[in-house]
């Protein structure tokens, strides 16, 4: 969670980004970003932060395959992975 909480992005992918975490559909979502619907929420954010990292560097690149919209996709991920973990815990 810590990673989670220290990852400082554009405003703009943020807020997009919250407007789409209510609707996240991890059975749907998950298996187009990382190839699988891992077990736990725990694993599933460590394989989110991988990709969403190097999005972010093709973004602070320039790179001509950066895609916004799939940015914003894995920030919603992460988000949703980041509630389930935080339900689990208070649970």
């Amino acid at each position: 969670m810590s990673r989670i909480t220290v990852l400082k992005r554009p405003p703009l992918l943020v807020d997009a980004a919250r407007h789409g975490v209510d609707a996240y559909d991890r059975a749907a979502l998950l298996p187009r970003l990382i190839g699988a619907c891992p077990v736990g929420p725990a694993r599933a954010v460590m394989a989110l932060l991988d990709r969403e990292a190097d999005l972010e560097a093709r973004r602070r690149s320039g790179s001509g395959d950066y895609r916004p919209a799939r940015h914003v996709e894995l920030i919603v991920a992460l988000m949703g992975e980041a509630r389930l973990i935080r339900a689990a815990a208070l649970s």
